[in-house]
This record gives C-alpha cells, structure tokens and sequence, in this order.
C-alpha cells in the first residue's frame, strides 16, 4: 500500500510539472521576423517581414525607417503591439503575427 502512495504522489507531480511547462511554452511568443499592420481595427498587412513594414509605416508616418525597423523587431520579439503614428485620428500599429 505504502508503495502505491507514493509512486502515486511521484506520477501526480509529474503531470502537474508537466502541465506548468505545457502552459509556459504556450505563453512563448514565436519569433520569426514577420509582423501585421493594422490601421485602427483593420488589419492591411499581415505576416509580412519587419524590413518591409518598416519601409511602408515610415512612408504612410513620414517618419525614418530606422525607428520603426527597431519597433518591428521588438514588437516581433515581445507580441506586444505598438502604434506608430496616427492618420486622420487611426492609429498605425505594428503587431506581432
């Protein structure tokens, strides 16, 4: 009986440890140099690599590409998203794919 006890506390906290790495590796954002474009809600680009959305938001923003290179990367880094500029009050972001 003893023994039963406790290769069952061995097998349930496998699987608990298990299931927290299962979670965590969910929660991992997925880094592979492709970003969306989003124009208030509507999406204009989608999956496209960070060079060439840095090209296309520092045109519609008149701003350098460089800044926004660097946001791309960062934004494809974390999954955060984050705006650019606005354009007749939208804002131009920049999330991850």
């Amino acid at each position: 009986m003893n023994i039963r006890r406790k290769s069952s506390v061995v097998v349930a906290t496998g699987l608990i440890f298990t299931g927290a790495l299962g979670a965590q590796a969910q929660a991992q954002v997925t880094q592979d140099g492709l970003v969306n474009v989003n124009v208030g809600d509507v999406t204009i680009l989608e999956d496209v690599r960070v060079g060439v959305v840095a090209n296309i938001v520092a045109q519609i923003c008149g701003v350098k590409v460089g800044p926004v290179a660097v946001l791309g990367r960062a934004v494809d880094r974390s999954g955060d998203t984050d705006t650019v500029c606005r354009v007749d009050g939208a804002p131009i972001k920049i999330t991850q794919n």
